[in-house]
């Protein structure tokens, strides 16, 4: 059970804790080889391999997320694959109800996004949830990825948070380690 008398602010992330993980699964593990080998005239293995062999060193990097990294290094046009698939993106269980408890709620809700701001549109395009948010925040805008330290700082410019009143939910323990580092309290 979380202290929510001792949280003032709340800061969710969207992939895999609001929405569900199966369109990005699907798009990085089997849609993108299979445009990659169509594309280079490979087969479907040759491409998993040359491309798990090139998102290995980028993880957790803002290049990582990137839209316009990958459409540039693997010469293909990423946003535009990802909407082919957009009808894929779905919420998790219950994520608008606790949207709605937390909107009614006195907590400040921020959304704190690691996804590339195309992703981010592409996605709300399919499912609008931004209007339960105080503020929406793009990894990107603040020029690192939420495992960085800088992020946290950078968010503390942008939008003053006590981080000892704050909770985070994540699915990333990275990222989860990193806020810990900073001093959020609730994770």
């Amino acid at each position: 059970v979380l202290p929510w008398k001792d949280i003032d602010t709340v800061l969710l992330d969207m992939d895999g804790t609001l929405l569900d993980l199966h369109f990005d699964n699907y798009f990085w593990l089997e849609h993108l080889p299979k445009m990659y080998a169509q594309d280079r005239q490979i087969t479907e293995q040759e491409a998993i391999d040359i491309l798990h062999s090139r998102f290995g060193g980028n993880q957790g990097t803002l290049d990582w997320y990137a839209l316009d990294y990958w459409t540039a290094q693997l010469q293909l046009d990423i946003p535009a694959l990802k909407l082919e698939l957009s009808h894929m993106i779905k919420l998790r269980p219950f994520a608008i109800e606790f949207l709605k408890q937390l909107h009614a709620s006195r907590h400040e809700v921020l959304l704190v996004t690691n996804a590339h701001r195309k992703t981010l549109d592409i996605k709300m395009d399919q499912i609008d949830i931004t209007h339960w948010f105080d503020r929406l925040v793009v990894s990107h805008d603040l020029d690192a990825p939420k495992e960085e330290q800088h992020f946290w700082h950078q968010l503390q410019l942008l939008h003053p948070f006590d981080p000892a009143r704050t909770l985070l939910i994540d699915d990333n323990e990275r990222v989860l380690d990193s806020a810990s580092e900073y001093g959020i309290a609730h994770l």
